[in-house]
């Protein structure tokens, strides 16, 4: 059974409460500053519409260095969100994945209430790699658009992307020769070198977590995109 979901637009061609994405991208899309979430119950949508408006109040963090910011949206040109994910069974202990198995990335951009989007799919890849390509992929897009010198925000709720980025893990596999410091090479490795050659196209970029399957619309969108690729496989 699928829950309903309740888009608010804060900001858009006409605020309000919405049952579908289909009707929030109409309000949200080509309009300048845009707001929009959605929320599990339409008490919350609505208290989104009124209340003031915050780029994700439920991020928490994992790391004890973490000081549990909450970025403010509007303090960014861009907002990129990225997704990855399989329908195998390699992403448990001893599991492997099936050359038939089902994996798709997605990328959501919202550039001042213009959104573009994009996805893919891929047999016998691993959700940890199909995260990756999510990313590369939306860097790619922006430095197509014309858009990667703008201030940016990518929101992922992959902490095996998000850590080799904000941990430094991919500059230490750089100046290893990409490799981690027990001489091992870094699995998806190609990926992490072509990543390594695109993340100065954006200057200025802010990566934050998000928790997948929850509340945040532009998470929710990039899963639903990437099921979608999965089911036309």
């Amino acid at each position: 059974m699928t829950l309903q979901k309740y888009y608010a637009v804060r900001r858009g061609k006409k605020p309000g409460i919405y049952l579908t994405w289909a009707d929030c991208k109409a309000q949200v899309d080509g309009f300048t500053g845009a707001r929009y979430k959605s929320f599990p119950d339409k008490a919350q949508a609505q208290a989104f519409i009124d209340g003031k408006d915050s780029y994700n109040n439920s991020r928490k963090t994992t790391t004890k260095k973490s000081t549990n910011k909450v970025s403010n949206i509007e303090d960014f040109d861009i907002v990129i969100y990225t997704d990855g994910g399989s329908r195998n069974h390699g992403n448990f202990k001893g599991g492997h994945v099936k050359d038939s198995d089902k994996a798709a990335w997605a990328y959501h951009i919202n550039n001042n209430g213009q959104i573009y989007e994009g996805t893919g799919g891929e047999f016998g890849a691993t959700n940890n790699r199909m995260e990756i390509m999510a990313l590369i992929q939306s860097i790619k897009r922006l430095n197509e658009l014309k858009i990667n010198q703008q201030n940016a925000i990518f929101v992922l709720d992959s902490q095996y992307v998000l850590n080799a980025i904000t941990q430094n893990w991919l500059n230490g596999w750089k100046r290893r020769g990409f490799k981690k410091a027990d001489g091992s090479t870094p699995v998806n490795v190609e990926l992490w070198r072509e990543l390594d050659q695109l993340l100065p196209t954006v200057p200025k970029k802010t990566f934050e977590w998000t928790k997948g399957h929850a509340t945040n619309v532009g998470n929710n969108r990039v899963d639903a995109l990437l099921n979608e690729t999965m089911d036309k496989m």
